[in-house]
């Protein structure tokens, strides 16, 4: 089941059915009464819980069904709108983490309009103002609460040894902190993992059994790791500046332990950045692109090799990464003016 299929599932089932008029429907969506005050809306669980689900589905005709996971008994909200109205402006007590499942999703935050398409997300702090514009189209968004020790405890424990990871969820925390708010868009369009975890932790809730507050936990954990390297989000220039180096040392490093198989889309795949990013930096630091770069390596370690072992020139070129001996005696005349039959003797 695709993610939008089960938010469909859980708005539109006919259980507990809550209209607009109880506390349940004002604290899932109040209309804007006042443009002077602020809401403020506090973690709506236990003190057990410390990570719920909140899911809109907005409809074209003006009708908003939603639901809050974990929640008994379930239910299903159900409301109408006037189309281009607002919530009325609010800040929470946790972390919200928004993902458009479908649609588009109009954010006043702070003052400012924010346009959220499908597939982004807006990563909210505690006692940001913003307000939220009910769409006059289908829109379907799914709004994640975190206990503010839940975001604190998933970004810091665990985050593996990679030093690219470490320093951007470093980076997320601080802006976060310093913007209120943050605006993520995915770096491939047709990426689906992030949409396996989202439903994976919708999955989950519906559990709720003594181990579901752990797993739950383990999804965010996932989720926010994820959205730090597959997405784009906001950095300032020193931040980014520091980015670049770091992702320069590591991924020079990377090539030269596997300079003689390496390949651009296990740079891809390691550290989460598209293929011309590669050659941009490498360029920015080396005047070399990501082949060029290679290239180089491979010389340097096959006049080294010839210079200082008894290996034969043809079994030199396969160990430096070349299996066509002819491609690779011509290349090394190019850079040194000597055959590599020539430099042994």
């Amino acid at each position: 089941m695709r993610l939008k299929d089960h938010c469909y599932d859980i708005t539109k089932k006919e259980l507990e059915r809550f209209e607009s008029d109880t506390d349940m429907g004002l604290r899932i969506m109040c209309p804007e009464y006042s443009p002077d005050h602020i809401d403020v809306k506090t973690f709506p669980l236990t003190e057990k819980e410390d990570i719920f689900i909140l899911c809109w589905n907005m409809e074209e005709e003006g009708r908003l069904l939603a639901t809050i996971k974990p929640y008994k008994p379930p239910f299903t909200y159900s409301s109408t709108y006037l189309q281009g109205g607002r919530t009325q402006y609010h800040t929470h007590d946790y972390i919200e983490l928004a993902y458009i499942v479908e649609g588009e999703f109009r954010q006043r935050i702070m003052g400012n309009d924010i346009l959220f398409k499908q597939g982004e997300l807006c990563l909210i702090d505690k006692n940001c103002p913003h307000q939220d514009y009910l769409a006059d189209h289908n829109s379907v968004i799914l709004f994640i609460g975190l206990a503010n020790e839940i975001f604190d405890q998933v970004m810091v424990e665990n985050i593996g040894e990679e030093k690219i990871l470490n320093f951007l969820q470093t980076a997320l925390m601080k802006q976060k902190d310093i913007q209120q708010f943050l605006h993520f868009k995915p770096k491939n369009q047709e990426d689906t993992k992030l949409e396996e975890l989202l439903l994976s932790l919708l999955t989950e809730m519906d559990y709720q059994d003594a181990a579901s507050q752990y797993i739950c936990k383990g999804f965010i954990m996932r989720i926010l790791h994820y959205i730090s390297t597959m997405y784009d989000f906001k950095l300032s220039n020193e931040q980014r500046k520091k980015m670049n180096w770091l992702v320069y040392e590591e991924i020079t490093k990377y090539i030269e332990e596997n300079y003689a198989s390496i390949a651009v889309k296990e740079l891809v795949a390691r550290f989460h950045f598209n293929e011309d990013y590669y050659n941009r930096l490498l360029k920015s630091k080396t005047g070399m692109t990501y082949l060029e770069y290679v290239q180089d390596i491979r010389l340097k370690n096959a006049h080294r090799l010839l210079k200082t072992t008894l290996l034969t020139v043809d079994a030199v070129a396969d160990m430096v990464g070349y299996q066509n001996k002819g491609y690779f005696y011509k290349i090394f005349v190019d850079r040194y003016g000597i055959t590599p039959a020539k430099l042994r003797k």
